[in-house]
Protein backbone atom coordinates (compact mmCIF):
# COMPACT_ATOMS: atom_id res chain seq x y z
CA UNK A 1 0.00 0.00 0.00
CA UNK A 2 0.96 3.63 -0.45
CA UNK A 3 -0.65 7.04 -0.43
CA UNK A 4 -0.56 7.58 -4.19
CA UNK A 5 -0.06 5.65 -7.40
CA UNK A 6 3.21 5.14 -9.22
CA UNK A 7 5.03 3.82 -6.16
CA UNK A 8 5.54 0.28 -7.45
CA UNK A 9 2.66 -1.42 -5.65
CA UNK A 10 1.60 -3.57 -8.61
CA UNK A 11 5.16 -4.54 -9.55
CA UNK A 12 5.79 -5.51 -5.93
CA UNK A 13 2.54 -7.47 -5.69
CA UNK A 14 3.23 -9.33 -8.93
CA UNK A 15 6.78 -10.30 -8.05
CA UNK A 16 5.85 -11.32 -4.51
CA UNK A 17 3.08 -13.54 -5.89
CA UNK A 18 5.54 -15.09 -8.32
CA UNK A 19 8.18 -15.62 -5.63
CA UNK A 20 5.74 -17.37 -3.31
CA UNK A 21 4.45 -19.45 -6.24
CA UNK A 22 7.96 -20.49 -7.26
CA UNK A 23 8.57 -21.52 -3.64
CA UNK A 24 5.73 -24.03 -3.94
CA UNK A 25 2.99 -22.09 -2.16
CA UNK A 26 -0.62 -21.79 -3.23
CA UNK A 27 -0.94 -18.12 -4.10
CA UNK A 28 -3.88 -15.85 -4.79
CA UNK A 29 -3.41 -12.32 -6.09
CA UNK A 30 -6.14 -9.82 -5.27
CA UNK A 31 -6.52 -6.69 -7.38
CA UNK A 32 -8.31 -4.20 -5.13
CA UNK A 33 -7.82 -1.24 -7.48
CA UNK A 34 -11.05 -1.07 -9.44
CA UNK A 35 -9.93 1.91 -11.49
CA UNK A 36 -6.72 0.47 -12.91
CA UNK A 37 -6.96 -3.32 -12.39
CA UNK A 38 -3.25 -3.51 -13.16
CA UNK A 39 -2.54 -6.81 -11.41
CA UNK A 40 -5.52 -8.48 -13.08
CA UNK A 41 -4.44 -7.07 -16.44
CA UNK A 42 -0.90 -8.35 -15.92
CA UNK A 43 -2.16 -11.84 -15.15
CA UNK A 44 -4.28 -11.87 -18.30
CA UNK A 45 -1.57 -10.38 -20.54
CA UNK A 46 1.23 -12.68 -19.38
CA UNK A 47 -0.74 -15.77 -18.33
CA UNK A 48 0.91 -15.65 -14.91
CA UNK A 49 0.86 -19.08 -13.21
CA UNK A 50 -1.25 -18.02 -10.24
CA UNK A 51 -4.85 -16.82 -10.09
CA UNK A 52 -5.76 -13.16 -9.68
CA UNK A 53 -9.22 -11.92 -8.75
CA UNK A 54 -10.62 -8.40 -8.74
CA UNK A 55 -12.10 -7.35 -5.41
CA UNK A 56 -12.26 -3.57 -5.36
CA UNK A 57 -14.77 -3.19 -2.55
CA UNK A 58 -14.87 -1.34 0.74
CA UNK A 59 -15.90 -4.50 2.61
CA UNK A 60 -13.01 -6.60 1.31
CA UNK A 61 -12.29 -7.76 4.86
CA UNK A 62 -15.70 -9.43 4.94
CA UNK A 63 -15.69 -10.96 1.46
CA UNK A 64 -12.10 -12.19 1.13
CA UNK A 65 -12.00 -14.82 3.92
CA UNK A 66 -14.91 -16.72 2.34
CA UNK A 67 -13.17 -16.68 -1.04
CA UNK A 68 -9.82 -17.80 0.32
CA UNK A 69 -10.98 -20.51 2.74
CA UNK A 70 -8.20 -23.07 3.09
CA UNK A 71 -7.38 -23.08 -0.62
CA UNK A 72 -4.39 -20.73 -0.49
CA UNK A 73 -1.23 -20.39 1.58
CA UNK A 74 -0.56 -16.76 0.67
CA UNK A 75 -2.82 -13.94 -0.49
CA UNK A 76 -1.24 -10.76 -1.88
CA UNK A 77 -3.51 -7.71 -2.13
CA UNK A 78 -2.60 -4.95 -4.59
CA UNK A 79 -4.36 -1.96 -3.04
CA UNK A 80 -5.42 1.24 -4.80
CA UNK A 81 -3.87 4.60 -3.92
CA UNK A 82 -4.93 5.51 -0.37
CA UNK A 83 -5.61 9.12 -1.23
CA UNK A 84 -8.27 8.15 -3.77
CA UNK A 85 -9.78 5.03 -2.19
CA UNK A 86 -9.02 5.06 1.52
CA UNK A 87 -12.03 2.91 2.43
CA UNK A 88 -10.85 0.00 0.28
CA UNK A 89 -7.28 0.22 1.62
CA UNK A 90 -8.56 0.37 5.19
CA UNK A 91 -10.65 -2.72 4.54
CA UNK A 92 -7.58 -4.54 3.22
CA UNK A 93 -5.64 -3.50 6.32
CA UNK A 94 -8.37 -4.98 8.50
CA UNK A 95 -7.72 -8.47 7.11
CA UNK A 96 -3.99 -8.30 6.27
CA UNK A 97 -1.23 -9.97 8.28
CA UNK A 98 1.43 -7.71 6.73
CA UNK A 99 1.35 -4.21 5.24
CA UNK A 100 4.19 -3.55 2.81
CA UNK A 101 5.00 -0.07 1.55
CA UNK A 102 7.21 -0.01 -1.55
CA UNK A 103 8.96 3.34 -1.68
CA UNK A 104 11.89 5.02 -3.35
CA UNK A 105 14.40 6.68 -1.00
CA UNK A 106 13.18 10.22 -1.71
CA UNK A 107 11.81 13.04 0.46
CA UNK A 108 8.29 12.96 -0.98
CA UNK A 109 7.86 9.22 -0.53
CA UNK A 110 9.27 9.33 3.00
CA UNK A 111 6.78 12.08 3.81
CA UNK A 112 3.90 9.80 2.72
CA UNK A 113 4.69 7.14 5.32
CA UNK A 114 2.86 9.02 8.05
CA UNK A 115 -0.43 8.66 6.15
CA UNK A 116 0.04 4.90 5.93
CA UNK A 117 0.82 4.75 9.62
CA UNK A 118 -2.37 6.66 10.44
CA UNK A 119 -4.45 4.27 8.34
CA UNK A 120 -2.93 1.23 10.03
CA UNK A 121 -3.69 2.75 13.44
CA UNK A 122 -7.31 3.20 12.34
CA UNK A 123 -7.37 -0.41 11.15
CA UNK A 124 -6.09 -1.62 14.53
CA UNK A 125 -9.11 -0.03 16.21
CA UNK A 126 -11.47 -2.28 14.24
CA UNK A 127 -9.40 -5.46 14.01
CA UNK A 128 -10.37 -8.35 16.31
CA UNK A 129 -6.94 -8.39 18.01
CA UNK A 130 -6.75 -4.61 18.31
CA UNK A 131 -3.32 -4.66 16.66
CA UNK A 132 -2.26 -3.32 13.24
CA UNK A 133 -0.79 -5.68 10.65
CA UNK A 134 2.98 -6.06 10.61
CA UNK A 135 4.31 -2.96 8.88
CA UNK A 136 7.44 -2.98 6.70
CA UNK A 137 8.98 -0.75 4.07
CA UNK A 138 10.56 -2.18 0.92
CA UNK A 139 12.99 0.28 -0.64
CA UNK A 140 12.60 0.27 -4.42
CA UNK A 141 14.12 2.09 -7.40
CA UNK A 142 17.38 2.16 -5.44
CA UNK A 143 20.37 3.48 -7.37
CA UNK A 144 23.80 1.86 -6.94
CA UNK A 145 26.02 3.47 -4.31
CA UNK A 146 23.51 6.26 -3.66
CA UNK A 147 24.09 7.74 -0.21
CA UNK A 148 20.39 8.55 0.07
CA UNK A 149 19.52 4.87 0.47
CA UNK A 150 21.35 4.59 3.79
CA UNK A 151 20.01 7.95 4.93
CA UNK A 152 16.37 7.02 4.37
CA UNK A 153 16.84 3.52 5.76
CA UNK A 154 18.04 5.13 8.99
CA UNK A 155 15.28 7.77 8.99
CA UNK A 156 12.58 5.15 8.55
CA UNK A 157 14.09 2.92 11.22
CA UNK A 158 14.25 5.88 13.59
CA UNK A 159 10.50 6.23 13.10
CA UNK A 160 10.12 2.73 14.52
CA UNK A 161 9.22 1.19 11.16
CA UNK A 162 10.81 -2.02 9.92
CA UNK A 163 12.83 -1.66 6.72
CA UNK A 164 13.44 -4.92 4.89
CA UNK A 165 17.08 -5.75 4.22
CA UNK A 166 16.12 -6.57 0.65
CA UNK A 167 16.07 -3.56 -1.64
CA UNK A 168 15.00 -3.37 -5.25
CA UNK A 169 17.38 -1.74 -7.71
CA UNK A 170 16.38 0.85 -10.29
CA UNK A 171 16.41 -1.72 -13.10
CA UNK A 172 14.68 -1.97 -16.46
CA UNK A 173 13.72 -5.55 -15.57
CA UNK A 174 11.32 -4.19 -12.99
CA UNK A 175 10.39 -0.89 -14.61
CA UNK A 176 9.29 -2.66 -17.81
CA UNK A 177 7.96 -5.85 -16.18
CA UNK A 178 4.23 -5.29 -16.53
CA UNK A 179 2.63 -7.49 -19.16
CA UNK A 180 5.54 -9.93 -19.39
CA UNK A 181 5.93 -13.33 -17.71
CA UNK A 182 7.76 -13.26 -14.38
CA UNK A 183 10.67 -15.67 -14.13
CA UNK A 184 13.20 -16.38 -11.38
CA UNK A 185 11.38 -14.15 -8.91
CA UNK A 186 12.84 -16.06 -5.98
CA UNK A 187 16.34 -15.13 -7.19
CA UNK A 188 15.51 -11.42 -7.29
CA UNK A 189 15.32 -8.83 -4.53
CA UNK A 190 11.58 -9.50 -4.39
CA UNK A 191 12.33 -13.13 -3.59
CA UNK A 192 14.54 -11.99 -0.73
CA UNK A 193 11.74 -9.70 0.44
CA UNK A 194 9.23 -12.57 0.36
CA UNK A 195 11.50 -14.67 2.57
CA UNK A 196 11.94 -11.77 5.00
CA UNK A 197 8.20 -11.24 5.22
CA UNK A 198 7.61 -14.89 6.11
CA UNK A 199 10.37 -14.72 8.73
CA UNK A 200 8.91 -11.50 10.10
CA UNK A 201 5.59 -13.23 10.64
CA UNK A 202 7.23 -16.17 12.40
CA UNK A 203 9.25 -13.87 14.67
CA UNK A 204 6.09 -11.99 15.63
CA UNK A 205 4.25 -15.23 16.38
CA UNK A 206 7.12 -16.39 18.59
Amino acid sequence: MNLKGGSGKTTTAGFLCAAFHEAGMRVLGVDADGENESLQGWQEAADLPFPVITLAVSNLHKQLPGIVGDRYDVVVIDTPPMKAQRGTVLSAARVATHAIVPMAPTPIEFDRLSAVRELLADAADVRPDGQPPLFAVLLTRVKPRAASTKVYRELITDEGITVLNAQVGHLERFAQAWGDPITDATRSAYGDAATELLDLGEENAA
